[in-house]
């Protein structure tokens, strides 16, 4: 019986959530799959049929492997299953908003039952998903590559300046100004669409007309939020701005972050990122937009994105992962990996 095996999943599991809250219209097509079944969905528009298509790819296939794959071995009588997560899928369904689910603690929950007892993951969306497993997981950090990419690999680095394209991640771009001794700038009013703003088709509560209150449940009437201007706290002009994120899905944020970069002066932006997923036409925008080059690890495969667009390129986080796996199965301290390391990066 051995003492402890690792479990690697196909790093395949990548492709976001979002899609599947398009809404299908009424009259349906038929796509036959090689298995046997057969999948439904609607030809009334773009998005609907690109919603089926990605649906028969199977997206969810790697997580049923490794649950399949844990269980197998649970039932063999395995000590220690530890799975090596580098990218943990559903990490952005991790609160509650609306009447939504909580995704992501739902497949912790999984995992757990499968008869998992220890996940390896690198830059949880949210910190504080780690709550959601009864077992240990080191969240391992990519800071370090791709602080040592810039300053290896983008020349006059000194002039640059850290940019966060919102204030959600402004704590991150400080963590990274703060070590490589640069500038911080924030660009505040961003007309992006946050996880929080996002319309799910619902309203909580219901919008109902000559509705009966009680005098003594009158609430105040709440303001509606507007964005402000868009503006960029600090000074890019005549600097390389250096957007800095843990995850690049959809790039439209992204792409309007450096036209508005290039417009306050910017001369050279670079993107840098721990999770690449790219998803859609993200290649094909940025090779048109105003980014110079756009740096991820390779926690999520890349590579068809990489040839359409010669922008992005990859850091290679390998070694932090197999000083892991080693000092696990060896049951040595994994405080070396963390070293300098902050809750912010």
């Amino acid at each position: 019986m051995p003492k402890k095996l690792l479990l690697l999943p196909p790093l395949s599991v990548s492709s976001s959530f979002r899609a599947l809250r398009a809404r299908p219209a009424a009259f349906p097509t038929m796509n036959a799959a090689r298995t046997g079944y057969r999948v439904f969905s609607a030809n009334s528009t773009a998005a609907c049929t690109e919603l089926a298509k990605r649906i028969t790819e199977d997206v969810n296939t790697a997580v049923m492997e490794l649950l399949i794959m844990a269980y197998a071995l649970k039932t063999a009588c395995a000590r220690n299953i530890i799975g090596v997560i580098p990218y943990f899928p559903y990490s952005k369904q991790s609160k509650m908003r609306k009447r939504g689910s909580i995704v992501c603690k739902l497949l912790a929950s999984m995992l757990a039952k499968a008869g998992l007892t220890h996940i390896i993951t690198m830059d949880l969306h949210q910190k504080e998903i780690q709550g959601f497993f009864s077992f240990p997981v080191d969240n391992l950090r990519a800071s370090p590559f791709l602080l040592q990419y810039i300053q290896e690999e983008i020349p006059n680095y000194r002039n640059a300046v850290i940019v966060a394209k919102s204030p959600d991640a402004a704590k991150r771009a400080q963590s990274y100004a703060e070590r490589l001794r640069l500038g911080l700038a924030v660009i505040h009013g961003e007309a992006q669409c946050t996880e929080l703003d996002m319309d799910d088709g619902r309203h909580s509560p219901p919008m109902v007309k000559n509705a009966t209150v009680h005098p003594g449940l009158e609430l105040p009437l709440m303001m509606a939020k507007e964005k402000p201007p868009i503006t960029v706290v600090g000074d890019v002009g005549g600097r390389i701005a250096i957007i800095v994120d843990d995850i690049i899905d959809d790039v439209e944020s992204f792409v309007a972050a450096a036209e508005i970069l290039k417009e306050r002066g910017a001369y050279k932006i670079y993107v840098m990122a721990t999770h690449g997923i790219l998803s859609a036409d993200a290649p094909r925008l940025i090779e048109e937009s105003s980014i110079d080059e756009v740096v991820v690890t390779n926690t999520v495969p890349h590579e068809v994105q990489k040839l359409q667009c010669p922008k992005i390129k990859t850091v290679d986080i390998s070694l932090i992962l197999s000083e892991a796996i080693r000092r696990i199965h060896n049951g040595e301290s994994m405080a070396y990996l963390f070293r300098n390391i902050t809750v912010d990066d």
